[in-house]
């Protein structure tokens, strides 16, 4: 296996990573930044009022999510597995 090979797959990898946790975290983000503007606006800091919500969304997100998330892991577990059985 080659430097050449190897970079590719720890490119593919950083690339899977970003895919599966991108839907996550821009979730978190714009939830977060809803209810920090809603109490931002009501003078209420109350912190449970941050965590509810976005706890809630990033379940929702995740069960919607998950097939993909489960698939681009399979794959590329599928590459890695089937370049290790061709090492030997």
């Amino acid at each position: 296996m080659t430097s050449i090979e190897v970079l590719e797959f720890l490119r593919e990898m950083i690339w899977v990573i970003i895919k599966i946790s991108a839907p996550v975290l821009v979730t978190a983000l714009v939830v977060g930044t809803i209810v920090s503007l809603i109490q931002a606006l009501t003078q209420i800091q109350e912190a449970t009022l941050s965590f509810i919500p976005k706890a809630l969304s990033i379940g929702i997100v995740l069960l919607l999510f998950f097939p993909f998330m489960l698939e681009s892991i399979q794959k590329l577990s599928d590459k890695i597995f089937d370049k290790i059985m061709n090492l030997t």
